[in-house]
This record gives C-alpha cells, structure tokens and sequence, in this order.
C-alpha cells in the first residue's frame, strides 16, 4: 500500500469488523503523519497506516501499550489489532481534543501547574522501567537527526541571512554536545500537543496517544516537544521532573536540542504540503527567540 484508503474502503474494512458500527458518524482525521484515523461515533478510533512500515510501527505500538499500561497513571489507548488486509487498529477514544499553543495561553496558573506535574510524572514512570519487557516488545533506538554539516547545508536557502547565521551557529554547538550525563533512557519522545487527549472545559489531560515513536533515547530529549505547545509548559515540566527525579537537568542543553528538532525538520519537511508553513513557524519562533534572548530557556 502506497497511498492511503479512501474513505469508503477504510468504512468497509471498519464495518467488516464491527457491523453494529453501521449507524454511526465517521470523521477522518488528517494529522498523523504515519497512519490515517477514523473517529467513527465519537466513541472509537481506527488507525490505517500510510505506508507498508506503518504497518509494522502499528503492530509494535500494540505491544508496546500492552507492556506500558500497567505501570503509568495516565490513561493510554489499549489497542487492538484488527487482519484487513492492510493490518490496522481500533481503540476507545479517549475523550479531549489536541493541546495547542493557543490553548495553553489560556490556561490558568493552576491548569499549568497540574498539567506539567502530570506530564513530568508520566515521564519519569517511563524512565524508570524495566527497559528487557520494552526490548522484547519491540522497542529500539530513536532515530537520530542528520549531522550537523548537512543540516547547515539544506538550510542555506531556506532561512535569511541572520537566521541562518543563527542556525549553524546552534547546529554546530549540537554537533559539539559531550554526550547526554543522564544517559539512554526508554521514553515517549513525541510529547507535543496533537497527542494529547484534552478536556478543554475541564482543564485537564485526560490521556495522551500515539507511542509508535517511543523507544530508548538521551534523557534531555524527551523534554524538548512540549516546546511545540509552549516553552512556559517546557520550563514547568522540567521543573516538576528535577523535583520528583532528585537530580538536576542540564536547560540549556535542553533548549538546544529543541532547536535541533525544529531546524531538522525544517530541512526535510519544509515542502510538506499541510504541515510545512507550521514547521518553517516553530523552526524561525525557535532562531529569533535564540538571536532576542540568547541564553535564556
């Protein structure tokens, strides 16, 4: 399968499982990148994957969750897999809705608060299991970024000449990072809001989704993607986790690598159809923050 199924094709193939399903809405949603899903009936979510290895990333997720739900607080999907062909998924909705920068400058001291200790939480139940159950589930490596010289280089003509300058000039401090002096950790690495399940009326996360990018990586990283929400959220979060942890994380480093995110996926998604003009945003939001208040997190 090279081009995701139309819309009747996935109905068919959700029917053919689930008939009783027959008199409900189906809503596709656009956004993941991997895998299309189908909100049929508010009530359930079906994930076809995109591609032949989102397949494969479907089925590991599934084991995955399974090994996972039992040591964190926060509700995650239980996933069932269901033949096709193609192989796809179907789980209970968690209620809410994504958590977007927008959002986020509306919320209370409070909401903030309880919203990064819930977070730093999470990750430290992750940071502490047992990584032989992840291994034997599937979990591997996250992949790394492209080198720093080859950044620079398909950044060139993509970023003016102060940003530019801004973006080798970070990309080579990347490139000069001792390694991480927390070490390799399993983590979620995918902490931003459009895999978040939350109650906007409530003010409150009610459960986060989509692990197929989880795996073994440096610690700092993993708190670098709720930079795409806000960088107030990344700063509470980091906060709350060097409280629970015992040990202090290295912000600067941190405010790097999400710098590294963003630059790297400027170069290969720039071109990106629905999600490249938001790219290029967080990737210049990141470069001007850096050239205004160098040092700062």
């Amino acid at each position: 399968m090279t081009q995701p199924l139309s819309i009747a094709s996935m109905r068919e193939l959700i029917l053919a499982a689930d008939p009783g399903l027959s008199g409900a809405s189906f809503t596709v949603l656009e956004d993941g990148w991997d895998s299309v899903a189908v909100d049929v009936g508010n009530e359930y979510i079906f994930k076809f994957p995109r591609e032949p290895d989102a397949a494969w990333s479907l089925e590991k997720e599934a084991r995955l969750l399974e090994v996972l739900r039992p040591h964190l607080s926060i509700p995650i999907p239980a996933l069932e897999l269901l033949p096709g062909p193609p192989v796809f998924s179907r789980h209970r909705k968690i209620p809410g809705s994504h958590l977007l920068e927008a959002d986020y400058a509306k919320l209370p001291e409070c909401a903030r608060h309880a919203l990064a200790e819930q977070l730093a939480t999470f990750y430290l139940q992750l940071h502490r299991l047992d990584p032989q159950p992840l291994v034997a589930a599937g979990a591997t490596p996250v992949p790394g970024w492209p080198e720093a010289g080859e950044l620079i280089l398909d950044l060139e003509t993509l970023l003016d000449g102060p940003l530019f300058r801004a973006a080798a000039d970070a990309l080579r401090a990347w490139e000069a990072l001792p390694l991480d002096p927390r070490g390799s950790v399993y983590g979620f690495f995918d902490g931003h809001g459009w895999n978040m399940a939350f109650d906007h009326e409530r003010q409150v996360l009610n459960g986060i989704f989509d692990f197929a990018d989880s795996g073994f990586g440096d610690l700092h990283r993993e708190f670098i993607y709720t930079d795409l929400i806000h960088r107030d959220l990344t700063r509470r979060v980091v906060g709350y986790y060097e409280s629970l942890a015992g040990f202090p994380l290295d912000r600067n480093r941190i405010d790097l690598l999400s710098g590294v995110l963003c630059l790297s996926e400027l170069a290969g998604e720039s071109g990106h159809p629905t999600h490249g003009p938001l790219i290029r945003r967080n990737a210049e939001t990141w470069l001007r923050h850096r050239l205004d208040r160098p040092g700062e997190f």
